[in-house]
């Protein structure tokens, strides 16, 4: 065996030394010394010719000193060669290193060697070790290898707690944590506050929350950890009065506690709530939010559109000093890109020190919401010379910039490159867009085709995509055969198919077929999503519905209205599209049924409130023709800049224009 030449004199430890281990470890890896003095460490290349061989205590002593792995591996070979491996009072020890490095291929070598049966505490090293990885099986596997050394008096308070966290991992083991909870019961440990969190955050983890309850009444002792699991659990199931009942009556909250409420809010699309939970936070002084709880105040910001909130946040991370993480840098990016500032989430990324796939993704995603088609393969460029692989996510960005852009020759190529340049089979999701962006540029046909040939079954999304560009389109026979599909596949209770054909007949004026579809959708269960949406000023958010009369304001928003769409039908050539009126009425009253949309009731209740600035929408659906017609108009009319964010997209309006020069 050849090593590199070393010098004479002894040299302090680097790392830029090889080791060229080509056998296994012990066999091969030289000896480091680690002053008992200082940090540093001196290398002998043989382990016997400046040195002797080191004695047992000397490796205790080394493994104290929180060695690196390659140092811990060297004392592991060490302990081989001289035949100490049935050592306890090394072992041990050598078992926590290697655990502290995260190394559990080693750990575990070592764990197999100790003399049987090993003590408690190093079965709970491993244990505890292996919860908390995704092979947290193995904890279950080391338990069971536990009892057969000598139950009970082997396991403790601590195993049980490790082995109901392993038990947390994977939903199937939930028997398996059933029959440690009888183990727990029988051996006397039911009444450990430690235990009794592990089981009340594993039954909540599985939504038993009649199991986590019990557990939690028959506590003795109860902390905050205990208080935040089961409200956890009763806010993932989104029993959100619940939850806040019993948040209510902790005796104290922590930062998790008050990420849990924040968290379960925004998973149930309670935004608002959300932001009132986070502003009763920061009245709490003694409670700082966490990376948890900005994460997901920022998301529900970006649902909301509350761009104010959103900004206040951000200067109260910069304020208090919090570091951009990438999960926070993420949530800012895409705050700012679905709050229809697009310019502002450009600069949090171009800011950044560090950037990751995350960030990459949540800038190309905001940049696609935009219609920034050109400007998202561009980044997309950027990210790939800077050798980020994509993943899934990021293509399904890029592909949908291209296809509210028109991109579709360069969506078509990133589409048949996924697999060749970057190993990604297409999703559901990725197909969805394709028939998208082929829809949306006229080839119904090939986007038919393209559903028709999909490796997969494809979902409702698929077709009413195909469906929405038929509608778009103005052809009938398509759009017939896509709902004959939809029926077939079982897809009709979703409302959104028959709407769009509904809309489509509608726009033909085929009143007969209209009110059959009608009919379906009533005999059939399918609901109608009512058009929402929402607008903040002053850093409240209002929501609007169709013909809303809950407004406490609505009188003057109606007055107002009845000015913007007379003063637009004058001064800025607006004409009403009632083309996709579902009703056969007269003209007039179809023109008063678009009137009264949502959007519309936001802009005048906007315009009402503000004398200048931006005016920023949120709407839960697509903007129809006339809302789109009439933010145009009013854009120009009121010398105001219309942001509109619908459920696919972005629109700003800006002098009569639109930013998606009416492709979409």
């Amino acid at each position: 065996m050849r090593f590199t030449p070393l010098p004479k004199r002894p040299l302090l430890f680097s790392t830029k030394i090889p080791l060229l281990i080509i056998e296994p470890f012990y066999v091969q890896i030289p000896l480091v010394y680690i002053s008992s003095n200082t940090s540093s460490a001196i290398w002998d290349p043989f382990g016997a010719s400046s040195f002797s061989i080191p004695s047992h205590s000397t490796l205790a002593r080394l493994l104290k000193k929180r060695p690196s792995l390659t140092q811990i591996k060297q004392i592991h070979a060490q302990v081989i060669t001289q035949g100490l491996a049935q050592n306890t009072s090394l072992l041990g020890p050598l078992i926590h290193a290697y655990i502290g490095c995260r190394n559990l291929s080693f750990s575990r070598i070592a764990f197999d060697q100790y003399p049987s049966p090993p003590p408690t505490i190093i079965w709970n090293l491993m244990i505890q070790a292996y919860s908390k990885t995704p092979y947290s099986q193995e904890s279950l596997y080391l338990f069971r290898r536990m009892l057969v050394y000598g139950r009970p008096s082997l396991a403790d308070k601590y195993t049980f707690t490790f082995v109901l966290t392993a038990c947390s991992c994977h939903p199937t083991l939930i028997g398996y944590g059933e029959n440690v909870h009888g183990m727990v019961v029988k051996d006397g440990y039911e009444s450990d506050v430690f235990v009794g969190n592990s089981l009340v955050n594993m039954y909540s983890i599985f939504s038993r929350m009649v199991d986590a309850k019990r557990v939690f009444d028959e506590m003795l002792h109860r902390d905050v950890i205990t208080w935040t699991s089961v409200v956890k659990g009763y806010a993932m199931r989104g029993e959100l009065v619940k939850a806040r009942e019993l948040f209510a009556m902790m005796p104290e909250h922590n930062d998790v506690s008050w990420a849990v409420m924040v968290a379960g809010y925004v998973r149930h699309k309670l935004y608002n709530d959300a932001l009132q939970c986070f502003n009763d936070m920061l009245c709490h002084d003694e409670v700082k939010p966490n990376e948890a709880v900005l994460v997901s105040i920022l998301s529900a910001c970006a649902h909301l559109g509350a761009l104010d909130q959103g900004k206040w946040i951000h200067v109260y991370i910069d304020k208090n000093k919090i570091p951009l993480s990438s999960n926070i840098s993420t949530a800012l990016i895409d705050m700012y890109a679905k709050c229809g500032r697009i310019d502002l989430a450009r600069r949090v990324f171009d800011g950044l020190h560090k950037r990751d796939l995350f960030t990459w993704t949540s800038l190309i995603s905001g940049l696609s919401m935009h219609g920034l088609g050109a400007e998202c393969l561009r980044t997309f460029s950027e990210m790939l010379a800077e050798g980020f692989k994509p993943d899934d996510i990021a293509l399904l960005g890029v592909l949908n910039g291209c296809s509210h852009s028109g991109l579709v020759e360069e969506g078509l190529s990133i589409f048949h490159d996924m697999v060749p340049l970057w190993g990604i089979v297409p999703k559901l999701e990725h197909y969805g867009c394709l028939i998208d962006l082929l829809g949306r540029a006229g080839r119904l046909e090939s986007a038919f085709e393209t559903i028709k040939s999909m490796p997969m079954d494809p979902d409702v999304v698929a077709w009413r995509a195909l469906l929405s560009a038929c509608r778009l389109h103005g052809n009938v026979d398509l759009g017939e055969r896509t709902i004959n599909q939809i029926v077939e596949l079982g897809l009709g209770s979703h409302g959104g198919g028959y709407v769009l054909l509904s809309n489509l007949y509608a726009s033909m004026g085929q009143w007969e077929s209209v009110t059959k579809v009608r009919k379906a959708m009533s005999q059939r269960g399918s609901e109608e999503c009512p058009g929402c949406s929402w607008i903040e000023i002053d850093g409240v958010v209002h929501e609007f519905l169709a013909a809303d009369k809950l407004h406490p304001r609505m009188s003057e928003i109606n007055k107002k209205l009845n000015e913007v769409l007379r003063r637009i039908g004058i001064e800025g050539g607006y004409i009403p599209s009632t083309k996709q009126v579902l009703f056969d009425l007269n003209e007039e009253d179809k023109e008063q049924a678009v009137s009264w949309h949502s959007e519309k009731l936001a802009v005048a209740f906007g315009l009402l409130s503000t004398q200048e600035g931006t005016i920023r929408i949120t709407k839960n659906l697509r903007i129809c023709e006339d809302c789109h017609s009439a933010m145009k108009a009013i854009s120009l009319v009121f010398n105001r800049e219309i942001v509109v964010r619908d459920r696919s997209r972005f629109h700003t309006f800006r002098c009569g224009n639109c930013s998606c020069t009416d492709y979409w």
